[in-house]
């Protein structure tokens, strides 16, 4: 949890008289009056816009577990209520009440608000700051949904691992001891295969629902405007999409950005990135995406999530517009399409494995799994960076750690990372070996996994309930390899020519495709260097290129 003790001025900042003028300036309409103890917005209301204080007081409170209140700050004249969500118009995680006095604010809806964080620097950098620090707040204190289930159930895992990647506060209760959760359970006559359960900060209950089903219910999936036709379309929030989105809409272009997970994309899960430039101490994966997340946002990008993309249908003139087919029948018009849509780890050819998944076996290491595995023997299998940041993440947290590799790590590790992994007494290292089976059932999890040595085919059995796998990768390309030309290995090829079926005549941009105006980043691209660095540096220079594209078109703006 983060200490934000000596933070509080920036959490809850009080803005001098001359920027609450300016402030006002930006305002969505005229100064309101609320009595004593009223409502100024409650918990999950949708759209609910950020109230300045200029007479009276305003309480602002939080839900605490199902049935309690807890109180977050009191805002006085010159502050202003609200969090990362107001940024984007979705529901808010707290409520607010009128002081003792009564309370006379004026208010910002999502559209006015970017507005004044972009058009005042001073004002909008304190803003931006407080929100931010506010959310971290909630994080910490678990205000958001409620899931009850079972310590290392699956499904709650996947549920939490969701709502973690995408920044939205929850609190766990433990359906099998006493309490609130419990009584939920009973009350409602829940059984076993329903659990987990999702209390939304609204109030609804969801009963072992998917991502996607949490997403709509804490807003998170907006509501597509039919016939609107955007500039730019990026397909993955993952660092490239995320640069793209920041640098697109910062210059002017109408910009959505869809992904069918969350942030962040596969970087989004390295616990701490050390060799990104600027953060010597390092950042997580998560952290580096939200503050992307917050950067897109803060210049009105729709972010639209988790929703996948089907396929793309491209036009067969320049006078035409590129179309993606969303799942759930929705559909996206847009003049470009930007491809960012990654790779995944790959799964080794083990039988009976995908059953495993998220009991057991995990393609990533953040802080949930490494809460379910502290103090227990486990396994991971690969030798890249991305590797040895989980090994450095993990191993001071468990009993012992078994790294297996087909390769010295010299070949395939950053070396300040084998150094850090060889200072580890509990990490033993398993060279020119593969996992050749597991065992255990989908019910009770993974309970042993077999090692066999490539060169003399002897094998160890390890008894160990999880094991996690950074092995290779595959290009997230499913949806439009069979549109655009790749490499043998399924990596998007750009730069080199257009279909022979394109009626264009003029030779593709470097990170064009063969279907004109849809460019790759990323790791998704062949050739891409697979870094975090690399993908953002790709995805700010696409919205050159973006723009280069754009005027050549003859499609109205």
């Amino acid at each position: 949890m983060a200490d934000l003790s000596a933070r509080q001025h920036q959490m809850f900042p009080v803005l001098s008289p001359r920027q609450v003028e300016t402030a006002k300036r930006f305002a969505s309409g005229e100064p309101q009056h609320f009595e004593a103890g009223e409502f100024v917005y409650k918990v999950g209301d949708h759209a609910a816009p950020a109230w300045l204080v200029l007479e009276g007081s305003m309480d602002v409170f939080r839900h605490e577990g199902l049935t309690h209140e807890a109180p977050i700050t009191t805002h006085g004249v010159g502050q202003l209520s609200g969090e990362v969500n107001q940024l984007s118009g979705r529901p808010t995680l707290a409520g607010a009440r009128a002081g003792s006095n009564g309370c006379t604010a004026v208010a910002f809806d999502a559209a006015h608000l970017r507005a004044l964080v972009i058009g005042s620097a001073d004002v909008g950098e304190i803003i931006m700051r407080a929100f931010i620090l506010r959310r971290v707040g909630l994080i910490d204190a678990g205000a958001g949904s409620v899931l009850i289930g079972a310590t290392g159930n699956a499904a709650l895992s996947r549920l939490q691992g969701f709502l973690a990647r995408s920044a939205f506060p929850y609190l766990v209760l433990d359906s099998a001891t006493e309490g609130e959760g419990r009584a939920l359970i009973e009350r409602l006559g829940i059984l076993a295969s329903e659990l987990p359960l999702m209390v939304c900060p609204n109030g609804t209950v969801l009963k072992n629902p998917t991502d996607a089903e949490a997403a709509a219910c804490l807003g998170m999936t907006p509501e597509l405007k039919p016939g609107k036709l955007y500039d730019v379309a990026v397909v993955g929030a993952g660092p490239a999409g995320l640069a793209t989105a920041v640098y697109a809409a910062s210059e002017g272009l109408d910009v959505v950005v869809i992904d069918e997970r969350s942030v962040g994309g596969q970087a989004g899960a390295s616990s701490r990135i050390e060799n990104y430039l600027g953060f010597p101490t390092g950042i997580s994966g998560q952290a580096l995406a939200g503050r992307a997340y917050n950067q897109a946002l803060k210049f009105g990008a729709e972010m639209v999530l988790p929703v996948s993309v089907n396929s793309l249908i491209a036009p067969e003139r320049d006078t035409g517009v590129l179309t993606l087919e969303l799942a759930g029948g929705k559909a996206v018009t847009s003049r470009t399409v930007v491809i960012a849509s990654g790779a995944h780890y790959r799964r080794p050819d083990i039988a009976n494995i995908e059953s495993f998944e998220g009991n057991g076996v995990s393609y990533w290491a953040s802080p949930i799994e490494a809460k379910l595995c502290a103090g227990e023997e486990i396994a991971l299998v690969g030798g890249g960076n991305s590797a040895g940041q989980a090994i450095a993440f993990l191993a001071p947290q468990v009993k012992k750690l078994h790294l297996v590799v087909r390769r010295a790590l010299e070949e395939t590790m950053s070396q300040y990372l084998i150094d850090r992994i060889k200072a580890f007494p509990n990490v033993e290292l398993h060279m020119r070996c593969e996992v050749d089976a597991i065992e255990g059932d989908p019910t009770g999890g993974l309970k042993s996994a077999t090692l066999r040595n490539r060169l003399d085919g002897s094998e160890r059995q390890l008894s160990l309930h999880h094991l996690f796998l950074f092995i290779g990768a595959d290009p997230n390309a499913s949806w439009i390899s069979d549109r655009v030309h790749t490499d043998d290995k399924g990596f998007i090829i750009t730069g080199q020519s257009f279909d022979a079926l394109c009626s264009f005549t003029r030779k593709p941009l470097p990170l064009e495709t063969s279907l004109p105006n849809v460019f790759a980043i990323g790791d998704v691209r062949a050739g891409s260097t697979k870094r975090v660095a690399a993908a953002v540096g790709e995805g700010a220079a696409v919205v050159s290129q973006i723009h280069a594209a754009l005027s050549l078109m003859k499609i109205p703006r």
